[in-house]
């Protein structure tokens, strides 16, 4: 083996071998511990047959941190498996013309070959996978279990659709600018028969836990908008010459004497019923226009408010007024129930429809100080004020006014105190052939019946001859499988074609990690009880609305019908930052793109783990560079060259003491020691790298300087516990040098180092002199001198004479322990 450099083709195979027959990741969910450290990070979707650079991103720091936390003596359990059924799955399998189950195995054994190369400590008894009839029989049990409890409906209603996905979306699977964020095409709106799970019956629960959990502030931010409650109340406008009525929600009951309008939304059942006969065909026309563009262009603040007169009008129920029904694509079927009460003067959509179309305005609220003219208005007050023209409301500050009119509508049973949201059920049937099949059937007689629970999993049929998707779900023609007995009354039944959305795998894999080696049952409630919440949790933001709110979701349900013991899942969250290249987003089209391959190949898995942690904040992200990268390779061959140089002949005994080294060495050691640990639990990763390169540093400064009185037992002291504080970073690396320094067992069996407090006291410090800014000289002072002797000092120094020579000080900033700035003209 080589001695000059760390020869990483012989060393890593070598360890990844001493791991499996030593057992060494190995964990026992049921043997007792007092410290137990629940570590997962985001499972891969395997539709590619290799990990990219973004998958390193998140195992291999993930990765350290786990081992940090088994050497600091817990108990660590952090399982890996694959999102393997949906659409990523199965658009890669499309197209590479492959059965989406045989390109799934193939890319999942390709990447947990990966996964091993980068020498995380994956205890692969655990792994979970998604597309496995032992997974998804228990992602068809939590079906059962949510429609026992009325939590999974069928419906029919507007639906996100994808054009080129040819499936419907979940309203979290539709990104900002309206398209899909799987293939990027412009989502439309259909109406379609759909299976919902209720989430909203936990939208007030949802919203609390936030409280409870240490997620970033940023995240919780994004889900209470999501969830979007809203305190209110609703309001009932009978319809004019017909039977019924328009419900509206709003926030703003005060503002109900300036109602000039209604509006009601293209997709809104309301449409037809309330368009006037020789209306209709205009009205029709204007829909089926409006629901070609998407929420997000319908919602722009800067986009023409279009919209037609239905020809139907409503009685106001405090005045009577007859008011005119109109339909607009400004308001949306989701939110509320897909009508508004229009108050132009005081919304500022409502006051832009009511100028486009001549439409009446009346302003009922005030500002304290003054009073409004419209003839004057160039934009609508919305703020709070004084009620006019409001019957016996008038002159009512507007907040008061709220309570006062929701209780007049009250008493007239017109309206009432309402709560709102604007998070909608979670549609998650989904028209493709890659996803868990929907255990309940279609009978003519009983309607929709649940499978029984023992004939779980209904089994996805593997023999399909066109499984691509047609704006239909594929399993509609496999007449064979389709066609099924009715479990309640034996008569012939069909099955539901459609499958569920691969979010619901995830929602609850979390779980089935503690009872993955059971197949008899989902979860281990004893494991449960033991290893619950998660304590940290790894992924991407851009999860926030979607998988991070399903997850919480099911296990509060599951905390609800007693199954889960906690009603959070995960204690606290990390998301990892962005890796760029030259300062831009990795995409392919811009060809900037890192093979982690290529550079495992050159440098190895732990320098490019190391490198990946050094180049940049582990939240924010880094910039790649290619040449960065060999910086790393210098550290890691310089700490080798001093495990071959102080390589001792037994083992190593005691820890450092403070009078076998000089003060600056054996500060940095405790000084690393102590920093490090602290980095690590903030996932701090580059500056607790850097930390011991300045030990290293020191190292190789001392052994320049004195190399021939060097006490080698002093360095293999220190160099033992230099490569403990290194293992998580450099697992293969950490583990070799660890069995050439004679020590037995595995180094992630050691306990880490302690520090000594008082070692990081100085007697001394450096004192950097500036002048305007740039270094002009440094002192050494007593650690504890105060300000005025420091700027005294300062002004002492021969080379801040020169430049008060020809110059007047203007001013003096001292910032004591570190420097002092003089500002001289």
């Amino acid at each position: 083996m080589s001695e000059n450099r760390y020869p990483f083709w012989e060393v890593e195979p070598k360890i990844q071998k001493f791991w499996r027959e030593n057992h060494v990741n190995d964990i026992d969910l049921d043997d007792p511990a007092e410290k137990k450290q629940y570590v997962l990070v985001m499972f891969s979707y395997p539709s590619a047959s290799k990990l990219h650079i973004g998958h390193w991103w998140n195992y291999g720091p993930t990765d350290t941190y786990s081992r940090f936390k088994r050497m600091q003596g817990y108990k660590v359990f952090e399982p890996m498996g694959f999102d393997s059924f949906g659409l990523p799955a199965e658009n890669f399998a499309i197209k590479v013309g492959t059965h989406p189950k045989q390109v799934t195995e193939q890319s999942i054994s390709s990447i947990q070959a990966q996964l091993e190369a980068i020498g995380a400590m994956y205890d692969w008894r655990y792994r979970v996978i998604t597309s496995h009839a032992d997974y998804y029989k228990w992602t068809q049990w939590l079906f059962l279990k949510l429609f026992e409890h009325d939590l999974a409906y069928e419906n029919e209603g507007m639906v996100n659709w994808c054009p080129s996905c040819q499936t419907v979306l979940a309203n979290e699977q539709v990104v900002s600018d309206g398209h899909c964020e799987r293939c990027g095409a412009e989502v439309s709106h259909k109406k379609m028969k759909q299976w919902y799970f209720r989430i909203t019956k936990y939208a007030d629960e949802l919203l609390l836990g936030l409280n409870e959990i240490d997620w970033p502030e940023s995240t919780k931010t994004l889900q209470r908008n999501w969830i979007g409650r809203s305190e209110g109340a609703w309001i009932k406008f009978p319809l004019d010459g017909i039977e019924g009525e328009i419900e509206v929600f709003t926030t703003r009951p005060d503002t109900i004497y300036g109602v000039t309008y209604v509006v009601v939304a293209p997709e809104s059942s309301l449409v037809e019923k309330v368009t006037s006969r020789d209306r209709l065909e205009k009205v029709k026309d204007y829909v089926n226009s409006a629901l070609h563009a998407t929420e997000v262009e319908r919602t722009a603040k800067n986009r023409a408010k279009t919209g037609v007169f239905t020809g139907g009008y409503v009685t106001h129920p405090l005045t009577g007024a007859k008011l005119p029904i109109w339909v607009a694509d400004y308001v949306l079927g989701s939110y509320g129930t897909g009508a508004v009460m229009a108050v132009p003067a005081h919304d500022q959509r409502d006051f832009e429809f009511a100028q486009e179309h001549s439409l009446p305005m009346q302003i009922v609220i005030r500002p304290t100080d003054q009073f409004l003219e419209i003839e004057e208005m160039r934009e609508a007050y919305e703020e709070e004020g004084i009620m006019q023209n409001s019957e016996n409301f008038s002159g009512v500050p507007s907040v008061d006014g709220k309570n006062a009119v929701t209780e007049k509508l009250e008493k007239l049973n017109a309206g009432a105190k309402a709560v709102t949201y604007r998070l909608r059920d979670w549609s998650i049937s989904r028209q493709r052939y890659w996803g868990a099949p929907i255990p309940v059937v279609h009978c003519e007689d009983c309607g929709v019946v649940a499978v029984k629970e023992e004939d779980l999993p209904v089994l996805l049929p593997e023999e399909i001859e066109d499984f691509r998707p047609k704006g239909t779900s594929p399993l509609g023609g496999i007449r064979e499988w389709m066609e099924t007995t009715c479990p309640k009354c034996g008569k012939p039944a069909e099955r539901d074609p459609n499958t569920m959305d691969t979010f619901v795998d995830s929602s609850f894999y979390h779980l089935r990690y503690l009872a993955a080696d059971n197949h008899s049952q989902p979860f281990r409630p004893d494991r449960m009880k033991e290893w619950l919440p998660i304590d940290t949790y790894v992924g991407g933001s851009d999860h926030s609305t979607g998988h991070l709110i399903y997850f919480r979701f099911i296990t509060r349900f599951l905390h609800e019908i007693g199954i889960s013991p906690v009603a959070e899942p995960a204690r606290r969250m990390i998301h990892q930052g962005l890796i760029k290249k030259g300062g831009i987003k990795m995409s392919k089209s811009k060809e900037n793109v890192v093979n982690p391959d290529l550079f495992v190949k050159r440098h190895g898995a732990d320098v490019f783990r190391i490198y990946l942690m050094f180049m940049g904040d582990y939240r924010i992200g880094g910039d790649w560079s290619d040449e960065g990268i060999s910086g790393i390779d210098r550290f890691i061959n310089r700490v080798w060259r001093l495990v071959r140089d102080f390589r001792p002949k037994g083992k190593v005994d005691g820890t450092p003491i403070a009078k076998d080294y000089p003060e600056s060495v054996y500060r940095a050691y405790h000084f690393m020691v102590k920093a490090v640990a602290e980095n690590l639990e903030a996932f701090s990763f580059n500056t607790a790298i850097s930390r011991m390169m300045e030990l290293v540093n020191e190292l190789y400064g001392w052994l320049d300087t004195d190399a021939e009185i060097v006490d080698h037992a002093a360095i293999q002291r220190i160099l033992k516990n230099l490569i403990i504080v290194l293992a998580p970073f450099a697992p293969h690396f950490s583990e070799e040098c660890w069995q050439r320094m004679n020590e037995e067992g595995s180094i992630f069996d050691q306990t880490w180092p302690e520090f000594d407090p008082e070692a990081l006291v100085q007697d001394t410090i450096e004192l950097v002199i500036q002048v305007n800014g740039k270094v002009r000289d440094r002192l050494e002072a007593p650690a504890d001198t105060d300000k005025k002797r420091l700027e005294e000092m300062a002004l002492e120094s021969d080379r801040v004479k020169e430049f008060l020579k020809t110059g007047t000080l203007r001013k003096v900033i001292v910032v004591p322990g570190k420097l002092v700035n003089l500002v001289i003209n």
